[in-house]
């Protein structure tokens, strides 16, 4: 089966690298990123430096695309955002979403296009959320995935337990259409399920675990078909790993077999230029990384107290990285401040620590955008490394696959189910 590639929401490219280091046969046959509100589109335009312009490298907002007029391909990847998943009771024939559009825009791919497999990626919470009905956004997907006739497994993986720079726990979702044979050979252990999250699933191969038994395994069916009536009544205790095949859903909570993780101190640069030091705010810092409670009011007039603990000031740096946000390198608590190790005063990480962070190579946001938009790419991005490990699992899926699965097996497929 030809390694060709649809890459979403593509920001810097930290999905097609990861692949590409995994294989150089992972063609990327069209991408799209498109950061609404900015009239200079920088991400764009560092993906482009690294992988040139193409008349299939689009920067257009993706809901307004005829999803047709992409290229077939045979992955599709992407990091797309946490948002409501819901769906409307509007009486129309289409599908609704009322706030998170670019699922849907997913979902209108996966049914215009019908790739084999897919990786998607997400924060850990999109399993919990909305906290007044929890497990209702991702019984949304999971509906989804399983009326376009489409198996999925998910696993939360935190970075630095697998060896790692960052502390950064994020949601993988991999998705497979019934009719391949990665299909055919993970629902020979249906029947023993604890065998998928063990030894025969993506993730049992990819991230290693300890053991699970069958009675830690959970399981519920997603018996609506209509994705309104999804959004009023399902509710589910997802956990951080599962599977979901035929609408059977099973899950638990894994633990990993943890690996060495990369401190810090080994991706620090040195000789660090005088503007990333601290200068005359500390007492500031102290207080956005210490603890406080602060009495607030409510729009409703309602009064509480808003409390948070600590963070370490300064970072440690024979540890990973704690999670990369967007507003990395700004006055805020959640920005990293380490002591250099040379000059033993208080700084920031450069962007290139940054980009290490996240396992890019060294200045691949020097392209000519702000400084600070390169820290933002960073805390947008994903952990490089996580996607070489997937995708060099995915080399050997793919070189059992054939090169076309027929339509009248996926048909048969989906009357099946």
């Amino acid at each position: 089966m030809k390694k060709t590639v649809c890459e979403l929401f593509a920001g810097v490219g930290g999905f097609r690298l990861g692949l590409e280091r995994a294989d150089k046969d992972w063609i990327t046959v069209w991408a799209n990123q498109w950061e609404p509100g900015k009239k200079t589109q920088h991400a764009f335009d560092c993906y482009c430096t690294h992988f040139g312009k193409s008349d299939n490298h689009i920067n257009e907002n993706i809901s307004n695309i005829d999803k047709k007029t992409i290229p077939d391909h045979n992955l599709l990847v992407g990091g797309f955002p946490c948002q409501d998943y819901s769906v409307a009771r509007t009486g129309a024939t289409g599908i609704n979403g009322i706030k998170g559009v670019l699922w849907w825009d997913i979902r209108d791919i996966l049914e215009a296009k019908k790739p084999n497999f897919v990786i998607l990626e997400n924060v850990d919470r999109l399993l919990k959320s909305p906290a007044s009905q929890r497990g209702r956004d991702f019984g949304i997907i999971l509906t989804c995935f399983n009326q376009l006739g489409y198996s999925v497994e998910w696993r939360v993986i935190n970075a630095a337990e697998y060896g790692f720079a960052q502390r950064r726990r994020r949601t993988f979702i991999y998705a497979y259409r019934n009719s391949t044979s990665y299909a055919a050979y993970v629902e020979k252990s249906v029947d023993h399920v604890e065998n998928i999250f063990n030894n025969t699933g993506f993730f049992a191969h990819t991230f290693k675990i300890e053991n699970v038994s069958i009675d830690t395994i959970r399981n519920t069916e997603l018996t609506e078909t209509d994705l309104a009536d999804v959004t009023e009544h399902f509710s589910f205790d997802f956990g951080n790993s599962g599977f979901m095949h035929n609408g059977m859903i099973y899950t638990c909570d894994t633990r990993p077999i943890y690996e060495n993780a990369t401190n810090l101190r080994e991706i620090l640069n040195r000789d660090v230029d005088q503007r990333f030091y601290l200068g005359d705010n500390l007492e500031k810092w102290k207080y956005l990384k210490g603890a406080k409670k602060i009495e607030r009011t409510s729009k409703t007039g309602h009064t509480y107290t808003f409390s948070e603990g600590p963070i370490a000031f300064p970072d440690p740096i024979d540890k990973p990285a704690r999670t990369m946000l967007t507003s990395e390198s700004s006055l805020n608590r959640s920005t990293h401040v380490i002591e250099d190790p040379e000059t033993h005063q208080l700084r920031l990480i450069t962007p290139v620590e940054a980009e290490r962070i996240q396992g890019f190579d060294d200045d691949w946001t020097n392209t000519g955008m702000p400084e600070k938009f390169r820290y933002f790419c960073m805390g947008n991005a994903l952990v490089v490394g996580i996607i070489t490990r997937m995708g060099t699992y995915l080399n050997t899926i793919f070189s059992h696959e054939s090169e076309e699965i027929s339509s009248d097996k996926t048909n048969e497929t989906r009357e099946a189910m």
